[in-house]
């Protein structure tokens, strides 16, 4: 029984090295269906659905499911502290956050079979992360409170719109709103002076709500416009009992566009259920998984989206004028933007 068990571990450990190199996918749902377990750390059902994942690779293959919901932060310490005695299989962190921790060594490399068709600016050389899915700055106005709905940022700066923008500094929400309203007035991550003017006039005027978006706030009609990642529109928006007075869209002068990553921990403890997950959350089914939870898939391009799926999204004609964040960049510049908020912008309310 001891020699038994001792093949199974190495049959199990030689599949687990070969991964990141010649496994085909029988091997990896053999693997897979060994291990029969996946724990994920900030992929809790009710977000981007991963609900109906969840459900489908325990369908398909037998593995069970747990998650413990945290920040993207918070999901890289704690693979960090545990090194080799991991009780994390796979987490899912904002675009920022991919680059650190390969960096940190705490990943490992898996690209999926539909790598070709995920953008290269959305995913790392060497296969450590890629977006799923991605998010862009978007306004979500209430038709009821303005005459006339600003489709772009020129058009809300030039109105008399009450503005909610979040808590600039501290929320990733708030300051992608402001680099979007930059980006648009020809400013970009390293110049957002254009942006913090026009929202201290808001300000001065007292036109500008500094809370965090929830769907209560927009049930209640807080602001008239509020600046909001697309996927946070569209799922506030279904959840309150007055949707139908919002209308969603990207602003056409400008936007910018984010996302999310999955990691695969380096020492996951079911590192080949790691990887089949990858592979589903990649593959078609997955994708559309995430667009039914209102997440934009990474290969929306190459998807023929449901008529049911379209209608959980905004239309792709409107993101022409949204382009990627420039990560590298942005990490650095968006720790100045707490100093130069309260001095140019909060300020200017007082």
């Amino acid at each position: 029984m001891m020699k038994r068990r001792l093949l199974q571990t190495l049959g199990l450990a030689l599949l687990v090295s070969t991964a990141a190199h010649a496994q085909t996918p029988a091997e990896l749902e053999r693997g897979a269906r060994a291990e029969g377990q996946l724990a994920s750390v900030g992929m809790p059902d009710d977000w981007a659905n991963w609900r109906g994942t969840w459900a489908d690779l325990k369908r398909a293959y037998g593995l069970n499911h747990v998650d413990s919901d945290m920040s993207s932060a918070e999901e890289i310490a704690k693979m960090a502290a545990e090194a080799a005695n991991a009780t994390v299989d796979i987490g899912d962190v904002g675009f920022e956050f991919g680059a650190i921790a390969k960096s940190r060594g705490i990943t490992r490399a898996y690209k999926p079979s539909t790598w070709a068709q995920i953008p290269d600016w959305a995913r790392d050389a060497d296969g450590h992360w890629a977006l799923a899915y991605t998010g862009t700055i978007a306004f979500a106005v209430n038709k009821k409170h303005v005459a006339n709905v600003p489709r772009s940022w020129k058009a809300l700066f030039d109105g008399r719109y009450r503005v909610l923008i979040g808590e600039a500094g501290r929320a990733a929400q708030a300051n992608a709103g402001i680099l979007s309203a930059a980006i648009a007035l020809g400013g970009d991550e390293a110049h957002l002076d254009p942006a913090l003017a026009q929202f201290a006039r808001i300000a001065r005027e007292h036109r500008l709500v500094t809370t965090n978006a929830t769907p209560a706030l927009m049930e209640r009609g807080e602001a008239d416009v509020f600046v909001i990642w697309d996927f946070n529109a569209l799922s506030y928006r279904d959840k309150i009992p007055n949707g139908a007075d919002y209308e969603l869209l990207i602003p056409s002068d400008g936007s910018v566009t984010s996302g999310y990553t999955t990691l695969i921990n380096k020492s996951a403890p079911h590192p080949n259920a790691a990887m089949l997950a990858r592979e589903y959350i990649f593959s078609d089914a997955g994708q559309l998984n995430l667009a039914r939870g209102h997440a934009r898939p990474i290969r929306i391009a190459s998807l023929k989206l449901p008529d049911d799926v379209k209608k959980q999204l905004i239309d792709n004609s409107q993101y022409k004028a949204a382009r990627a964040l420039q990560v590298a960049l942005w990490t650095e510049e968006a720790k100045k933007i707490p100093r130069a908020w309260q001095r140019e912008v909060m300020g200017a309310a007082q």
